[in-house]
């Protein structure tokens, strides 16, 4: 009898400590970054976007062509916009503008990342663009890295932008929370839904995702789904042998450059 009532405390304390400590898990908050020149990133410059609740984010802003769209590039989870700056590179190199994205609590930034803050620091991204750019939303490739694939597609069903690009998405936290934590009812225990699922159909916006069939972080299946639900036009570059952060390892900013150039006006 000892046993159960053992095995039942256990299963609650569990679970107790898996609904308070979250966060920590969804939001891996990472360093503070250096300047973007010890990235060896050219003609790069630092710039701090208000949010509406007073935050400033570190960002990373390079004005490229005037005859190509603004990259806006909202990172994953456990990065800092030093860690993607060598993906950013590929784009700069071909002219491309780029806006790097920090969130709160990664780079240094201060503040709690939720679901509902990380919508927020999106919103502040739009309008500081349209504060400080020539750039119309319609000229904006907004690109979701995992994590910030939540970010993209929430943006996405407000407004209308070139296209979004998504990179291992998921469906939803919830589905990745069911999956690693069978036992428990993570339906209700989880705070920050990200329910990609659900708004996929309502994005305006052309749509590229891309996944790697063997990732290990977000199940490839997440992406299939996604894919599949969406309205508009589409296209999907899925690589056989890539895992979640080894994409570019296959070129995809080839993809991402292509895709958009069909596009643009």
């Amino acid at each position: 009898m000892n046993y159960i009532f053992s095995g039942i405390f256990l299963y609650f304390f569990l679970g107790f400590l898996l609904y308070i400590f979250q966060r920590r898990i969804v939001f891996n908050k990472s360093g503070h970054p250096g300047a973007p020149k010890d990235y060896n990133l050219d003609n790069t410059e630092e710039v701090y976007i208000k949010t509406e609740d007073n935050l400033k984010l570190l960002s990373w802003y390079h004005k490229g062509n005037n005859s190509l769209p603004l990259i806006v590039y909202f990172h994953g989870n456990s990065f800092h916009i030093g860690d993607r700056a060598y993906r950013i590179q590929r784009y700069i190199e071909k002219n491309w503008s780029v806006l790097l994205v920090s969130w709160r609590g990664f780079g240094g930034n201060k503040g709690n990342p939720t679901e509902k803050n990380l919508y927020k620091d999106a919103e502040a991204v739009l309008k500081w663009i349209k504060n400080n750019t020539e750039f119309k939303f319609k000229e904006l490739v907004i690109y979701g890295e995992s994590l910030g694939s939540g970010a993209a597609v929430e943006m996405g069903t407000k407004y209308e932008f070139l296209s979004i690009v998504l990179e291992a998405p998921f469906t939803s936290i919830n589905d990745i929370a069911k999956k690693r934590y069978k036992i428990f009812p993570t339906k209700y225990l989880v705070k920050d839904k990200f329910d990609n699922f659900s708004k996929i159909d309502k994005i305006n916006s052309p749509l590229l995702i891309i996944s790697g069939k063997k990732d290990e972080i977000v199940p490839h299946e997440h992406s299939i789904k996604l894919y599949d639900k969406a309205k508009v036009i589409k296209k999907s570059v899925f690589i056989d042998e890539a895992i979640h952060n080894n994409l570019y390892d296959f070129g995809i900013e080839k993809d991402v450059i292509g895709f958009n150039l069909k596009l643009w006006k």
